[in-house]
Formats: structure tokens, sequence, C-alpha cells
């Protein structure tokens, strides 16, 4: 697939003028420029945040009415239920609530809806049963913006409920007795894309404040909210960053023997934003997809490291079963499309009755980082259906739901993924539904497109320079990872690894030589040859050997040169 490589308009004199005032590296002030990060106290935050630079949480919708009625259930000793998701960002809003809770002297219960039986968000079944336990009080995590009939029924049947969520809300908001989504469109928030655990950071941060503690209080769990955070792909800027980055710092001393366990398990050098997407989410959400959401929370909560131990492993084994069925779901859908010459469409809206609905979410993500296409993968038991979403940029994912939901019996989510429910009596009509509006929004003509940050020449890369890139991390959402472009280069030595998936290179430019590593990039390796003139955009990595350390550009896309 043809990509765009694009430049960003970097302004020079500005670029000159944080080196000077910051004293970093070029490279580093030209990163910062592209990413609009120009103002000196914006800088400052950026790229050293402190426990000051955290907004004031009554700023949020509903927060005083959500703390006065916690404050009131904590006095009173009530059974207060928490309602959260199964993903990571669910079990660690939900384990930081019951934390933060249970030391107030509230222990509070919990309830994670079954993926595979019960699916996202509340449901009739639950709230019947929460109400039949005698709890007065419902507070939703990472989920409930939608849940109008339930909460409704939740009324009825004699509860309260405080909803927190970071959903996009419907037209009409539940009738909750506070609803704290700095999504809704009454929000004067400063910063509207926090994750569920963002939000629930924000509420124990208010309760305490009401109840005139000790910062530390809440400030302890950063290392857990991090964790959540940066595993919803939420954009790493403004409120998450500090999040983020001072949550990372905390995590790698944590107190908490899961997370503890968790980060020995994943064989990570170091505690950043890569450990947690790639070593530990996934394997937390494995639990999840496979049925087992418990053990993620117990995980979290037990106090002892010998059981912790043991759950990690059993995340382990689920997450290894979890990489099994998705291999095979890709294969199939693949082939599906490939067959059907759904490639060819606008969009692409698949299902099969033997796929696990667990597991379609990531499949969906691979089919669109494959086709570049919105995607949407349905597994069917019997009549009905659920669904995972994923979008590219430029096409909205939940208003193209919105717009279809007279097919629809569920649905919720933002731009770039959403989850669903259809009939199988309505697939194929919402399917040439979905198909049209993703005709009509022109989607063949988006191009992918890679962001240049600078080029830069073999023979000016130092050491010391990209160190100081590691002060832009965290990386992620809205703050990824710089990419460079090198020109002229000569292919020294070329190579496939891994059965052909990936591509190896020696990278020559006079006297200076470099090491390139593509993942996913092995066809590249028919197509060229030694002594090619190629140009090559990528990510500059240090790479640590029995002591040494060297550079190496991980490729994300390469042209020959002209």
């Amino acid at each position: 697939m043809n990509k765009k490589w694009e430049f960003y308009n970097s302004d020079k004199n500005k670029i000159e003028e944080i080196m000077t005032k910051h004293g970093v590296s070029e490279l580093l002030a030209t990163v910062l420029v592209n990413r609009e990060i120009t103002d000196d106290e914006e800088i400052k935050v950026f790229l050293n945040p402190t426990r000051s630079d955290f907004h004031d949480p009554y700023l949020m919708p509903d927060m005083q009415k959500a703390v006065n009625r916690i404050i009131k259930a904590i006095e009173n000793n009530e059974k207060v239920m928490i309602y959260g998701d199964y993903d990571v960002d669910g079990i660690t809003s939900i384990t930081v609530l019951k934390k933060y809770l249970k030391e107030r002297g509230l222990l509070a219960g919990h309830r994670i809806p079954n993926r595979l039986k019960e699916g996202y968000g509340l449901n009739e079944t639950a709230i019947r049963e929460i109400a039949n336990q005698g709890y007065k009080l419902i507070i939703t995590v990472d989920c409930g913006i939608s849940g109008n009939n339930e909460i409704d029924l939740a009324y009825s049947l004699g509860m309260e409920v405080v909803v927190t969520d970071h959903h996009e809300p419907l037209e009409i908001l539940p009738n909750a007795l506070a609803i704290i989504d700095c999504k809704r469109k009454d929000n004067k928030y400063p910063f509207k894309s926090l994750a569920g655990v963002g939000v629930v950071f924000k509420l124990i941060q208010a309760i305490n404040i009401k109840l005139g503690l000790d910062e530390k209080e809440y400030l302890k769990y950063l290392d857990i909210v991090s964790i959540g955070t940066i595993s919803d792909i939420v954009p790493l800027v403004d409120e998450n960053r500090v999040i983020a980055k001072l949550g990372l710092k905390l995590a790698e001393v944590t107190k908490i023997p899961g997370l503890k366990s968790l980060l020995i398990s994943a064989g990570y050098k170091e505690v950043n934003s890569n450990t947690v997407s790639f070593g530990i989410a996934p394997r937390i959400n494995a639990c999840g997809r496979m049925g087992h959401e418990e053990e993620a929370l117990n995980l979290f909560l037990t106090e002892n490291l010998v059981e912790a131990n043991k759950i990690t492993e059993n995340l382990n084994k689920y997450n290894r079963e979890r990489q099994e069925i998705e291999k095979r779901i890709f294969e199939e859908a693949t082939q599906k499309i490939e067959k059907e010459k759904l490639k060819n469409n606008n969009a692409i809206v698949v299902g099969s009755e033997n796929w696990h609905h667990g597991v379609i979410g990531i499949v969906a993500s691979k089919i669109t980082d494959l086709y570049f296409k919105p995607s949407i993968l349905v597994c069917f038991e019997g009549e009905s259906g659920n669904g995972s979403g994923r979008s590219i940029p430029g096409f909205d994912l939940h208003e193209a739901l919105c717009k279809s939901s007279e097919y629809l019996e569920k649905y919720g989510g933002h731009e770039m993924a959403v989850g669903l429910s259809v009939n199988k009596s309505k697939f194929k009509e919402f399917s040439k539904r979905f198909e049209k509006i993703a005709e009509e929004e022109n989607t063949d003509e988006i191009t992918p497109v890679i962001k240049v940050d600078k080029e830069i020449a073999l023979k000016d890369i130092k050491l010391q320079n990209v160190d100081d890139l590691k002060l832009l991390e965290p990386f992620g959402e809205s703050n990824k990872m710089p990419i460079f472009i090198y020109k002229n280069l000569k292919i020294d030595s070329i190579r496939a690894l891994s059965e052909g998936k990936h591509l190896k290179l020696t990278l020559k430019d006079n006297n200076s030589i470099i090491n390139a590593i593509g993942f996913n990039m092995g066809e590249y390796a028919e197509e060229y040859q030694l002594g090619d003139k190629i140009d090559v955009i990528g990510i500059l990595e240090v790479n640590s050997f029995n002591g040494e350390k060297n550079i190496q550009i991980n490729m994300k896309d390469i042209r020959r040169s002209y």
C-alpha cells in the first residue's frame, strides 16, 4: 500500500528559541514545535509534569453531587456496588475506587459483566441481582453513559446510580443521580479525553479534597491509573500525560504485588508505555476476552505475592490461548474478505458463526491496519450477533453507527472503536447501510499518512541526542514516537528474518553506517538488493547489548532514492 510521507511545517526560529531557553537538542526542540508545544509553561509541564499540574476535579459535571452522595454512603456504611468493564480501563477503574473506599472504611462490592455471556455495559439481569442483594447505590466506572433503560430499572428497584464514564453520551442522558463524563455537551472541564480510570482518579481526588485528606491518599494510585490510561489508547497529552508520566515512575517501585508480578513476567527492562501496551495490557485484556475477568481484578486486589504470581501464570496462559484464537480468526476473516472481494469496498463488514467475540476486536484492528479501511467483525450465536469495529483517521465510526442505528440492537464507543449487537436477519441491511455511509465519506480516497519530523544525515546522529528524545516519553496516542527521514542510503546488507516476516538492513552513508529493522516488512527483501540507494523513514532506537549501546532505525517505510 502506498503511503504518503508528509513533513511538518517547522518554524526554525521557534526551534532555536526553545533550544536556547530550555537547553534541549535540536531534535527534541523540533519535535516539540511539530507537536505545537511551544509555550514556555506548556513545555515545562510536558517535559517535567508535577502533581500540581492536575485540573480542579470540581469543574467536572455533577462532581459535587457524586462526592456528596458517596461521602453519605461512607458515613452510613451503605451497601455500594461498583459496576465496571472487563478491559484494562475497567479493571483498573474498579481497583482504584474499591481500594480508595476501603481505606475510607467502606467495603464496596463489585460487578464485572462477563464478556461472553453479558457483553459490555449495564444489563437488566445484573441490575436485578444487585437489587436483590440489598445494594442502595451503584457507581459505574468506564461504562453507564448509554445505560438509560438499566438505570431507570435500578431506580424502580430502590437504588440510586452515580455514572462515571468517558464514552460518547447518547442524545438523552440517563436519569442518574450524577453523571460524570467530560463528553457531555454541558461539560466545562478543560480536558475531555480522560480514560475511564482517569475519571475515577478525578472522583477520588474530589472526595479527598472534600474530606480534607493528604493528597498522597489519592496520588498513591497513580501507578494503576497510568496502566489503565495508557492501555485505553486515549491521547497522552494534557492531564493524561501527567497521569502517565508520574504513574510510570511510581509503577517502577510499585507496592502492589499483582502489578509487580505482572511487570516481572512481562520481561521488559524498562517500565514505559511499550511495557504497558505490549506486556501488561494484552495479559489483563486476555482475562476479559476469555471470560476470566475476575482474575484480572483479583491480581490487583491481592496483597499476597504468592497468590499474585499464581494469577499471573494464569494470565499468561489465557494470553497464549487468546493469541492462538486470534490467529485463526484473522486467517478466516482475510480469506473471507479476499473470496468475497470485500477489500474493494469502502468499508469491510464481515461475520461468522464460529468466531470468539472476545477476540474479534483485536482482529478488527488488524484488518483495518491491513486494508486501511474501517472494519467491523461480527460473531453470530444463533440469531444474535456481537461485533467490534475499528476505524481509520477521518472516519467517525460512532457517528456511522448512529446513522445505522435502525438496524442495530445496541451500540457504543467512540470515533475510532465501537462495539455493537445486531440480529442476523438485519446483518445484510446493516452492511449495505454502513458501506453506503463509508462511500459517502469517500473512505477509499483516504491515504495513510506518515508524518515526518525531520530529515537527518547518519553522520549527525549522536547517542546523546537520541537519549534526549526519551524526555518525550511516554509515547502514545497524540504523542507518537518521533519519525525521521534518512535519504540516499546505500544498502550494505539485507536479509529477511522470522521466515520472511521481518526485514534487517545495514545502511551506509559515506563513512557512516547504521543497522535498521523493519517489522512486517519482509517482502522488501525480494524487491531490494545490495548496493541499492533508498530513502528510509523510521524511529531512532538505542539497543544495549553486552554493555554497549548502539543506535538503530526502526523502519516504518522505504522507497528508492531518486
